[in-house]
């Protein structure tokens, strides 16, 4: 797989350069994120975007750095922005190249001037630093930096107004800034102690954000720059700029963070190495020893359900346990009643507390079942006891074993999307996904316990698996063949939507083998595409295959159409399970389909969705969480089906897949003690063996054939 390139004759070309965009955070919070160009397109582009206090809102500081060069009293500026349907100053054409690695790298060239900026966010503390080099020039040249800041909520604009304090202070080699008093004062200093800062308040008018207004929202913005920077550089030179949270002592000190955090960059040099990358920008720090994932850049926030899905992926497939565990034991300590209480999201959702056990599944393998019982075990139980308690009258565990989860305000599945304040895919009663994680859910802890010798919980649960599975197996199979999206009050819902290939992935499953062929036949005719699985076939008449629209538009397409990436790993893990190493090669092309998408949207990682139709455009976050982690997960499920070509590190990432091929469980009772279902060779049953190898052989599409049905 290649590594990130781009075409050096197109950074010009608007279209090609405003849809690519970059990230880089501190690991804390903070971020910066806007096009490879420094073109803000979105309210959420940022230099500088970071949380102030202990929450989690994050704000805009510093939204832009104007650079300008000065010669024979010539100026040209460097920067490009939008201002109500025109581009001014047009700094694009001066740009030469671009570098992604070690850090986001521009180099521009105004006549015989070669300038190149490196930008470079600085881990584990709100700092951006820009190094600046004067590679070449024939004359004296001058480099004048004016900042432009917002001091506003990120999911906010800002407008000119007579609070905003426009006056710059001294601070060492530079000054400090604060627009209003209930934010921290922005320090902005340079490595150079001769720069002057010249002091020139102003506001400028309707900065225009054209990925918002496509969006549906409004787009326009007034920001406020203080004044500028401005010293003479000599051909070989440098200089720093730094904006921090925090004033640094002396321009050596700027130059050593800077020096010492380049030299630790890694490089991202193929695909994999950017998606490692990619991972680790999700995990954030927070006080209080709180360790949180956020779901997708630059927008969401932090989610119950995303939390537990993701982590395997973007933690355990690098061998990274601790952050793995650090991220469980603060979800942990919010519990509440056997609900993670300090998530909103996972609190009011049937499904989210359940994918706790799934990551726990994972992390057996990486410090052992003693161990996830004795930190995990009671947190495990007081889950199960919540939903046999029944939680917040919305979510019950009936009689026959299966979760039944209804409300007539909220959404409480992952298809939440509302529109009009009412739910764009209501699934009121027994969602298949809901009740595959709850059987998946009770059959590990009931493992665990019996290992444990916790003869009071196996007493009281060791019935249950058993008259689950037997009501499932009599409520979700549908005479066409493949498992009804949930069973209502009106009966089984037919509508071929992803959720039913989870109950074909997980460890523990109701399924029998000849349904879970079935269930992957349809997924692959009607859902699967390049880049994910579709949230409903196309046949549908609900069907909508593109995100573009009003929000209400995307909201209904995005639970009814629009591809999503997560979903991938499970139909992968489902297919290696039924078919073994057959299914290898269709494994490695599907990861080999997002190959070109880590440098045509969100720079080095993956989307939140994409299009149901072709060409399947990316939408939504530049970069989420469970999308990457999804693709770890298939790269990991690979390698271990791969020996030859391990190395020490593939090694240890084969250990967090999945069981090689593991045989479904039969719809009766588990055993107390008994380790998940055990692998069985990758031949399969010869009265099924030509049916899966036609069923499975064609399950990838091919890139850009997918059509609408």
């Amino acid at each position: 797989m290649s590594a990130l390139t781009f075409d050096k004759s197109e950074l010009g070309n608007l279209e090609y350069s405003l849809q690519r965009e970059m990230l880089a955070t501190d690991r804390i919070g903070g971020y910066m994120s806007t096009t490879i160009v420094c073109c803000n397109t979105r309210r959420y582009h940022g230099l500088m975007v970071a949380p102030i206090d202990d929450s989690d809102r994050t704000y805009v500081l510093l939204s832009a750095l104007d650079e300008t060069i000065i010669q024979h009293d010539q100026t040209f500026n460097l920067a490009l922005h939008r201002f109500q349907g025109t581009y001014e100053p047009r700094g694009h054409k001066y740009i030469t190249d671009f570098e992604y690695t070690p850090t986001p790298t521009i180099t521009y060239r105004v006549g015989g001037v070669i300038l190149r900026k490196e930008m470079l966010w600085i881990h584990k503390r709100t700092q951006l630093m820009i190094r600046y080099t004067l590679v070449d020039a024939h004359s004296e040249t001058r480099l004048r930096l004016r900042p432009f800041l917002a001091f506003r909520d990120k999911h906010a604009l800002t407008h000119a107004n007579m609070e905003a304090d426009g006056h710059s202070y001294p601070a060492v080699n530079g000054v400090k800034c604060r627009l209003y008093r209930s934010f921290p004062w922005l320090y902005m200093q340079t490595s150079k102690p001769g720069a002057e800062f010249v002091p020139a308040p102003d506001w400028y008018y309707n900065f225009e954000y054209l990925q918002d207004i496509a969006r549906g929202y409004d787009g326009y913005e007034d920001l406020m720059t203080t004044g500028y920077f401005e010293t003479e550089l000599k051909k070989g030179e440098s200089i720093i700029f730094s904006a921090s949270l925090d004033e640094m002592g002396s321009t050596k000190t700027i130059e050593e963070v800077f020096k010492g955090s380049i030299a630790r960059r890694t490089h991202k040099i193929d695909f994999i190495s950017c998606l490692e990358h990619s991972a680790r920008q999700f995990l954030i720090r927070r006080p209080g020893n709180r360790t949180e994932v956020v779901s997708g850049y630059p927008w969401h926030g932090v989610s119950g359900r995303q939390t537990f899905v993701a982590l395997p992926g973007i933690t355990l497939e690098q061998d990274h346990k601790e952050d793995c565990i650090d991220a469980l034991d603060t979800m942990v300590r919010d519990m509440q009643d056997g609900m993670f209480a300090g998530n909103t999201s996972a609190a009011v959702a049937a499904d989210a507390p359940l994918w706790f056990f799934w990551t726990l599944q994972r992390l057996e393998a990486h410090i052992g079942a003693k161990k996830i019982w004795k930190h995990y075990g009671e947190a495990m139980k007081q889950v199960l006891e919540a939903y046999k308690r029944g939680i917040a009258g919305r979510v019950v565990l009936n009689d026959n074993g299966l979760v039944w989860a209804a409300s007539d305000e909220v959404p409480l599945t992952w298809m939440n999307s509302v529109v009009g304040g009412r739910s764009v895919t209501p699934r009121n009663g027994y969602q298949v996904e809901v009740n595959a994680l709850w059987y998946n859910a009770v059959c590990y802890t009931l493992r665990l316990a019996g290992e444990a010798d916790d003869k009071k919980f196996v007493k009281a649960w060791e019935k249950l698996p058993e008259r689950t599975a037997a009501s499932f197996n009599a409520l979700f199979p549908l005479s066409e063949g493949y498992l009804a999206d949930y069973v209502g009050c009106g009966g089984a819902s037919t509508d071929i939507r992803p959720n039913m290939i989870i109950a074909c992935a997980l460890p523990y499953k109701m399924p029998d083998e000849q349904i879970q062929l079935e269930v992957i036949r349809t997924v692959r005719q009607h859902l699967l595409t390049p880049k994910g699985l579709r949230t409903l076939s196309p046949r549908n008449p609900l069907y909508k295959g593109s995100q573009e629209g009003t929000p209400a538009e995307r909201d209904f397409a995005g639970k009814n159409g629009s591809v999503w990436p997560w979903l991938l790993s499970f139909y992968v893990r489902a297919c290696f399970d039924v078919n073994g190493d057959a299914f290898l090669q269709q494994a490695e092309e599907a990861l080999a389909g997002f190959d070109e998408d880590i440098q045509t949207y969100g720079i080095g990682s993956i989307g939140e969705l994409f299009d149901a139709d072709p060409p399947f455009a990316p939408r939504g976050a530049i970069s989420q969480a469970w999308s990457v982690a999804a693709l770890l997960d298939i790269h990991g499920m690979i390698l271990a089906r791969k020996p030859e070509e391990k190395t020490e590190k593939s090694e240890k990432l084969s250990k967090t897949a999945h069981p090689k091929t593991a045989k479904a469980p039969k719809s009766v009772p588990i055993k107390i003690g008994a380790k998940e279902p055990a692998a069985k060779a990758a031949k399969t049953p010869r009265s099924e063996e030509k049916t899966t190898k036609k069923t499975v052989k064609k399950t990838t599409a091919k890139k850009g054939t997918e059509k609408k049905k």
